[in-house]
């Protein structure tokens, strides 16, 4: 099931950004880098921020990734949320992608289970349209069971 409903709108996407997305409809993450500098870049962009060059490379995001930060909303903005108050919206961090920072949600754990720095691992679940959307989920430990449990 998914964390929130599909019939939530998929926001038209500037032409720079219709990359990613087809990366993800194959549900694959990978983030945008300069092909010059390698500085890795998202939300994906022309021209590279850091030396101007145009030229793009794709690279496979290297998980796990960490909670960078998060919000636990309360109040719906639309209709289509309102039966999945509260939900959270999580700012995902890449440590070996410098910058690179991702907006998504924490799945699988009540709002009060997120810490800041704690490690997610990727699942995808279908949004509006079928679009495969980037999810994350504490990662596990060896044992199965999330960071911490015993």
């Amino acid at each position: 099931m998914p964390y929130l409903p599909a019939e939530l709108p998929f926001l038209e996407t500037a032409h720079e950004q219709a990359e990613f997305w087809a990366h993800c409809r194959q549900r694959r993450l990978l983030f945008q880098a300069c092909g010059e500098c390698g500085r890795p870049c998202h939300p994906p962009l022309p021209i590279c921020p850091g030396c101007q060059s145009a030229r793009r490379v794709w690279r496979q995001a290297p998980l796990p990734a960490r909670l960078y930060s998060y919000t636990v909303v309360h109040h719906a903005s639309h209709p289509a949320v309102k039966a999945h108050l509260p939900y959270n919206i999580a700012l995902v961090e890449f440590p070996a992608l410098p910058g690179v920072r991702l907006i998504s949600n924490v799945v699988e754990v009540p709002p009060t289970a997120l810490v800041i720095g704690m490690a997610l691992e990727l699942i995808w679940q279908d949004g509006a349209n079928g679009q495969p959307l980037p999810r994350f989920r504490p990662a596990t430990s060896r044992t199965g069971g999330p960071p911490g449990a015993s």
